[in-house]
């Protein structure tokens, strides 16, 4: 009885889970070609993918709970899915390389998101992008408001002017991963201090910086390079956004669920240096650490011990470990101040010399991880072409040495009978034997021999 319930119970389950994902699935359109030409009236986010990729199957049921989420708060966009392959044109003239790829399409313009690809991200992301592109801030209320919202955003403060005109082009560019928003200078916190107006300011990490053109140079690569916090946990897809940034990155690799005083100390120095020595390296450095070293091992094409300390240069792929022990605080700020001054030698980067091995090491990696993850389908992929090419390679050998042996045996055979004529006549001059005709050969003329030996 209690398994029959058990296994009304799983039927049940499962019914529920195949309505609910039919049911999410009603939300995301399907777009054909018309989609071309009926778009500009509205706000789309779209998926295009390619039904045997692998990725795209993973973000299908993500997808269906994206489309679920707008239609039920009444957002404004909506959501559909085109098959790349099938509608090859329209996916290239939106410039579609690689699948999954998400777009929002908003009137004649198209953007792309780069984030991580969770039901949150994506949302957060549309509603970003298919609103305003610069907000205004009214009052303080809404400004606070933001404030508890938004982890990083930037705010123009003052009137019309040539430096309002630079920060609405960098907001149209970066509006993908940052929020934009103007406020005059009453509503800005009490405790913000403006040397000059108009200026730009993004508020970041419980403080703000403000943008100086004599310093931080072109204004739209300083809010590239300011929208991040200044402390993150480190993953492969933050480094890679990081790398557009220029900045160092300071990475604490560590075991998260090794407790021990080692991996523990590493982690709480580098978010000591990275909150009370913000002002000094906020321009140069990105600090943060990584649970594990298996990316970074990956990265570096070495085997870092844990816990220890890195630096990436992620624009060029260059990186510096370690060469002292780190107690604190002072001794990791004197270890940056180095890599600063290059006092401490620089390893990697990307010279035709890293690139070559670079193409080596992934290629190891990826004939271990197959033969780790199936061996049977290592030993098939690699083992069949190896044996053809064996047995090609024994088949033109032997070939070769038969062909050898013949013609050697042919120069041989013909060395000791000498030519076929005088082997004709010495038959022909051979006595007959007993059984045989009686009847005496006739023998030819001597000039006509002559002219046979010629």
């Amino acid at each position: 009885m209690a398994a029959r319930r058990r296994g009304a119970a799983l039927r049940l389950c499962a019914t529920v889970f195949l309505l609910d994902m039919a049911f999410s699935k009603g939300y995301v359109e399907d777009l054909d070609e018309s989609f071309k030409e009926n778009r500009k009236d509205d706000i789309w986010l779209v998926d295009f993918y390619a039904p045997w990729c692998g990725h795209c199957k993973k973000l299908e049921p993500v997808w269906n709970e994206v489309g679920l989420e707008m239609k039920s708060i009444g957002s404004p966009v909506k959501v559909g899915k085109m098959d790349a392959t099938s509608y090859s044109s329209i996916a290239s003239e939106f410039g579609v390389r690689g699948y999954p790829t998400i777009k929002l399409l908003k009137g004649d313009l198209a953007y792309n998101y780069r984030g991580p690809r969770t039901k949150d991200d994506i949302i957060e992301f549309a509603h970003r992008v298919s609103g305003a592109l610069i907000r205004p801030l009214p009052s303080q209320q809404m400004f606070e408001h933001v404030q508890k919202r938004h982890r990083v955003f930037f705010v123009y403060i003052g009137g019309e002017s040539p430096l309002k005109e630079k920060y609405i082009d960098a907001a149209s560019e970066l509006i993908v991963y940052t929020y934009f928003f103007s406020a005059s200078e009453e509503v800005v916190p009490e405790y913000v201090t403006l040397k000059e107006m108009p200026a730009v300011l993004v508020f970041k990490d419980e403080t703000y910086f403000v943008y100086d053109e004599y310093e931080d140079g072109d204004l739209s690569s300083w809010i590239n390079r300011e929208r991040f916090q200044n402390y993150l946990t480190m993953d492969g897809f933050l480094l890679y956004e990081l790398g557009d940034t220029g900045k160092l990155v300071a990475i604490a690799v560590i075991d998260e669920k090794n407790t021990s005083v080692e991996h523990t100390r590493l982690k709480s120095i580098i978010q000591e240096v990275a909150r009370d020595y913000r002002d000094q390296f906020h321009r140069d450095f990105q600090f943060g650490h990584m649970d594990g070293n298996d990316y970074i091992n990956t990265l570096l094409m070495d085997e870092l011990k844990v816990p220890t300390v890195v630096v990436l240069n992620t624009s060029n792929q260059q990186y510096f470990l370690l060469d002292r022990q780190i107690k604190n605080a002072e001794d990791m700020v004197q270890f940056i101040n180095d890599v600063l001054d290059g006092t401490v030698d620089a390893q990697g980067g990307d010279s035709i010399l890293q690139r070559l091995k670079r193409i080596v090491f992934d290629a190891k990696s990826t004939i271990v991880s197959i033969f780790k993850s199936s061996p049977l389908m290592g030993c098939f992929l690699f083992g069949l072409p190896l044996g053809v090419i064996s047995v090609m390679c024994y088949g033109i050998y032997t070939a070769d040495a038969d062909g050898g042996y013949t013609e050697e045996r042919y120069e041989v055979s013909k060395g000791e009978t000498g030519s076929p004529e005088p082997v004709e006549e010495s038959k022909e001059k051979q006595e007959p034997r007993s059984g045989d005709s009686l009847v005496p050969a006739v023998q030819e003329p001597k000039d006509v021999l002559e002219k046979k030996k010629d």
